[in-house]
């Protein structure tokens, strides 16, 4: 009997789709289909010829027509693939044309759907054309990922049948490290509006105002560069706010290491892969007040959740600060009992060998 044959289907110039392929790779047959390329790290993941490029520019707002011209291209690769399982990461896009390729070309495979959270928080809500391919999409799949309870109840409410819930988490735990710059903040999200980078500016300049010492770094880069610079600029923090655009994993795993204060302040977000980061590198995360977030943080006990409008004072701080290490012990744990990659990726092809037997 031959491997359980699974395709991987996404954006592959994604870090986040290659980190499915590494952890995947070793325990099953694994193929990839890509929207648009693949990063270089797929070289020692999977050879060529297990592969598809498509070589779009999928948008996340919609409007994909380019894409939707490659599914008889898409279909007609996964005949000859024949998989076992076509499992489609970020639903509105991914997840529609693989739902399309079965439904209207009869391309083998049942679908498994990983949501990304835009695709299930935010699309949906833009029109009632969009909510209900989402439904259909969700009601195709046999099995379905979120990475947070407060997302994975939206896919049920959306039709989704049955939800596995887990980080996505880290791959290797790093180790604690031996100090931290109590004064230093570091914030890495997209410099794009959903993420309200603004937000994160405003809510160090409170801090600062009071705090000389105080320091940020921002990482990552996006539509706002400019925007924020020049509202550094006139907040007058040329000197203590500074940009490092994006960084390799050894760079911003640096960073964690040497920051206390860690901030995210999203409009919308899902249990986010860099908080978990920064939670395992000891830093203490200053979040938006999110369902999600709320997973993961205690208000005032191993971080901080900034209500919309409010912003942070070194007096709301301090009370963290003076129990940094402890925070940075149980925030390391956490991570190392709830949020290994590993273990997440095993029990989702335990269930799928479940359902192939049945």
């Amino acid at each position: 009997m031959r491997p359980m044959r699974l395709v991987l289907w996404g954006d592959g110039e994604s870090p986040h789709l290659l980190k499915w392929a590494r952890a995947l790779a070793p325990q099953l047959e694994l193929w990839a289909a890509s929207s648009r390329g693949f990063l270089p790290g797929f070289d020692a993941v999977l050879p060529p010829e297990r592969r598809l490029t498509l070589a779009t520019r999928p948008n996340t707002g919609g409007g994909n027509a380019a894409l939707l011209r490659k599914l008889p291209q898409f279909a007609s690769w996964l005949r000859r693939v024949r998989p076992d399982w076509v499992h489609a990461h970020y639903l509105s896009s991914h997840g529609t044309l693989a739902w399309l390729a079965g439904r209207l070309f009869g391309a083998p495979g049942r679908l498994v759907g990983s949501a990304w959270g835009s695709d299930v928080l935010v699309t949906p809500q833009r029109s009632a054309l969009q909510r209900g391919l989402i439904g259909r999409v969700l009601r195709a799949c046999v099995l379905t990922t979120s990475d947070s309870q407060h997302m994975a109840q939206h896919m049920r409410e959306l039709g989704a049948a049955e939800v596995m819930c887990f980080p996505f988490g880290l791959e290797t735990l790093p180790p604690l490290p031996a100090r931290k710059d109590d004064a230093l903040f570091f914030a890495n999200r997209g410099l794009e509006p959903i993420y309200a980078p603004q937000r994160v500016i405003a809510a160090f300049a409170a801090i600062a105002a009071q705090w000389p010492q105080a320091r940020l770094v921002v990482a990552n880069d996006g539509a706002l560069l400019g925007a924020l610079q020049a509202q550094v600029r006139d907040l007058g923090l040329l000197d203590r706010a500074r940009f490092v655009g994006r960084l390799d994993a050894a760079a911003q795993a640096e960073h964690y290491a040497r920051s206390r204060w860690y901030l995210s302040l999203p409009r919308s977000d899902s249990v986010s892969v860099s908080v978990l980061e920064a939670m395992a590198h000891g830093s203490v995360p200053l979040l938006s007040d999110l369902p999600a977030n709320r997973e993961l943080v205690r208000n005032g006990d191993n971080g901080l959740i900034l209500a919309d409008g409010a912003t942070p004072s070194p007096a709301m701080l301090q009370p963290l600060q003076l129990r940094g290490a402890e925070i940075a012990r149980a925030n390391h744990e956490w991570v190392q009992r709830h949020a290994m990659f590993g273990p997440c990726v095993a029990a989702f092809l335990a269930r799928l060998r479940e359902l192939q037997g049945a």
